[in-house]
């Protein structure tokens, strides 16, 4: 016998169903969120004991979307879902980012959450759901979570915030931001606008939190009335005395390595501390996996609290930069000699070199999800080899970290991008980190933005990146601009943020401890605002404006917008047509629903021919109008006249005024150009034409 439990909340407008008991009884906590008629499954997993020598949570999250959900097969040769989508994988980072740091203290377990959309209905987005829902399958089970977490997106339609708009309100919405926390602080933000103002994404922020306190406050609620009690066997802690002895043996040293403003050379030194606290503390025979762990972890623990103190009480960072101070930034455009654009952004240690590439419909980059297929005209892929951090590593398909660093980089741009009729290329940037420490993708944003500009796009709005830190301790908190690696790693909260002096386009928050204020947070967007336009300034020295010239190796493309009704004439029939277009003038033609017609050549002539073939094929002619055609054959009773593809009867009684008794005695012949006016056009479509009409007018041929 089935024992269903369910939840029901509200949040805004919509109405958040939560069940369990029902489905996957098998796993340590599932549970089944439904919106309207979308549902997603989450299921959480751990096990039962904690793997020797690890000192981390061993925590896997995966999100699928089943193409069955909404109706639809997988295209391509598998039907099978297999390996996870660039959508999937980001969705999985928003499901880990929030959750991760909400895991008790020295719980070293594998946990496991999954899921799954199984049924979508166009327009509730699921990925808020399986936020909710992996959260809720771990407050009900008995893996030790804090305290439960919710998540929620926000629109903006007409200057009214939206509690997790639809997907037809997401395309007219100028806000998509994702909001996750707890009942009492934000956790984790990801959001993307239009040149919002800092006072109108905090007020999204707020909006959003309280509607996260209500759901968290029912989860919590829920847990006392159902939940499984927390296992806490397995919670590992440091000794005292291992604290106390690695405070002893590396206290010292490490406060005199925190003084090397090199990370490289930092590195090596702090390596070779820790190899030192090692040797020392584990003697020859009495090292194992264990001790070696809780060495390691209070050597870790050691560095954080003296780079807090560091910054809380002696005002200084590790490289010797006041809190507000960013890196000195070196900027070499048109770096490489034959891309379409390129850039080395150099900001301290961190470097990218950026390339932007122009194409065609042809270079689109091609998706499917469960809205259906489409094509992107616009995307960047970052790259992080391991030599940028001086390491030695895999290299292969690209990681979760590649792929939402770089979606990130891609969205803060997308807002800056002209509109397709007046820029009618596929663009795509690659960001090549060569150097890394700290703020690889905000470096993305300013290498990709000049990138464009170098290859002559014209943006219309230049913009730059920044990621900023906080130390928070006690009632103490400190603000850092442009932060290191290590200022990440040990610190309390990764914050990003895109856009110009005016305006956001991009935001990306990670925070580890609760406690972050809305005072904290107005706080870090108003530095934030004066790093990035010092940022953006240093790039417009350099850079003031997209070049006006495109590079030489660059294709040439150009639109021509027809009546959808001419489609088919230019297509023919089976794609004759427009495969003859491109054979003989060697120019690529793609045509969207709407009749824009887009012309990729490599040289001005093979475009021009292929614009007059297409114009020919689908201009109307128009009685009284004067055109040029050509004689495609002479008749005992006048000459035959081609006018954008139609053929119109020109009289020999209208050749001149002069009269002919034969066609022989006209002075034009078969293939010459001629002037005529179009005298009439009958109701069966029959075109009277007139060369004599034309030296009776001063109008101009249309061609």
């Amino acid at each position: 016998m089935l024992h269903q439990e369910t939840l029901t909340v509200h949040v805004g407008k919509k109405t958040l169903t939560f069940e369990t008991g029902k489905v996957a009884r098998q796993a340590n906590g599932s549970v089944l969120v439904r919106c309207g008629e979308t549902i997603v499954f989450s299921s959480a997993c751990a096990s039962a004991t904690a793997g020797e020598g690890i000192d981390f949570l061993p925590l896997r999250v995966d999100y699928q979307e089943k193409f069955s959900s909404a109706g639809r097969t997988a295209g391509g040769f598998l039907k099978r879902e297999g390996r996870p989508s660039e959508k999937e994988i980001l969705t999985s980072r928003l499901i880990d980012r929030p959750l991760r740091p909400m895991f008790e203290e020295g719980y070293h377990n594998e946990v496991q959450l999954l899921s799954y959309v199984f049924s979508y209905d166009g327009t509730h987005t699921p990925d808020i759901l399986a936020i909710c829902a992996a959260s809720a399958a771990l407050t009900l089970s008995d893996i030790p979570l804090i305290k439960p977490i919710g998540a929620v997106r926000m629109g903006l339609i007409d200057k009214e915030f939206i509690i997790n708009p639809s997907v037809e309100e997401l395309k007219v919405s100028t806000l998509d931001l994702v909001l996750a926390g707890t009942e009492d602080a934000i956790l984790m933000i990801e959001g993307f606008c239009d040149f919002l103002t800092e006072a109108q994404v905090l007020e999204a922020i707020e909006k959003g939190h309280v509607a996260i306190s209500h759901l968290c406050k029912e989860l919590a609620t829920w847990r006392e009335k159902i939940g499984k009690p927390k296992k806490r066997d397995t919670l590992r802690t440091i000794p005292a005395t291992v604290t106390h002895a690695v405070h002893t043996a590396a206290k010292d040293l490490l406060e005199s390595a925190f003084k090397i403003s090199s990370k490289q050379e930092r590195e090596i030194v702090l390596s070779e501390i820790q190899a030192t606290v090692l040797k020392n503390l584990l003697p020859a025979g009495a090292e194992g996996p264990q001790a070696k762990t809780d060495i390691l972890m209070a050597y870790k623990n050691l560095q954080s609290s003296l780079m807090r103190k560091m910054i809380l009480k002696e005002k200084r960072r590790i490289d010797g930069r006041s809190f507000k101070e960013i890196r000195a930034i070196y900027i070499e455009p048109s770096f490489l000699p034959r891309t379409h654009g390129s850039v080395l952004f150099t900001r301290g240690e961190t470097q990218t070199l950026a390339v932007c590439t122009l194409g065609g419909e042809n270079t689109a980059q091609r998706y499917e999800d469960l809205n259906g297929d489409g094509f992107a005209r616009f995307y960047l892929q970052y790259f992080f080899p391991p030599f940028s951090v001086g390491e030695v590593g895999r290299i292969g398909s690209a990681g979760r970290r590649e792929i939402g660093h770089g979606k990130l980089a891609e969205r803060a741009l997308a807002k800056t991008l002209p509109p397709q009729e007046k820029f009618p290329y596929v663009i795509r940037i690659e960001s090549n980190i060569t150097e890394s420490n700290g703020s690889s993708s905000m470096a993305s944003v300013c290498g990709g933005c000049l990138a464009m500009m170098d290859a002559g796009v014209p943006i219309q709005r230049p913009v730059a990146g920044i990621a900023m830190g906080l130390v928070l301790e006690g009632g103490e908190h400190a603000i850092l601009s442009d932060i290191l690696g290590a200022e990440d790693a040990l610190g309390d909260m990764d914050f990003k943020i895109t856009g110009d002096a005016e305006g956001i386009t991009a935001f990306q928050m990670d925070i580890k401890v609760e406690g972050i204020t809305h005072k904290i947070m107005k706080e870090a967007l108003h530095q934030a605002k004066e790093g990035r336009t010092h940022i953006l300034q240093k790039m417009l020295s350099i850079c003031p404006k997209s070049k006006e010239e495109m590079s030489s190796y660059a294709p040439r493309i150009e639109t021509i917008q027809v009546k959808p009704s001419k489609i088919g004439v230019i297509i023919g029939p089976g794609g004759k047509q427009i495969r003859a277009i491109t054979e003989e003038t060697g120019a690529q033609i793609d045509i969207s629903d709407s009749g824009l017609v887009s012309i990729s050549a490599n040289n001005g002539e093979s475009m021009a021919r292929a614009k007059a073939i297409i114009v020919n094929l689908t201009s109307e002619v128009e009685i009284g109008k004067i055109y040029n055609g050509r004689i495609t054959s002479a008749m005992p009773f006048g000459y035959f006249v081609e006018i954008f593809g139609k053929e119109g009867l020109c009289h020999i009684s209208e050749i001149s005024n002069q009269r002919y008794q034969t066609i022989q005695e006209a002075p034009f012949k078969e293939g010459d150009r001629l002037d005529v006016k179009v005298l009439d056009i009958n109701d069966r479509g029959q075109i009277k034409l007139s060369h004599r009409a034309v030296t009776e007018t001063n109008q101009g041929p249309h061609r």
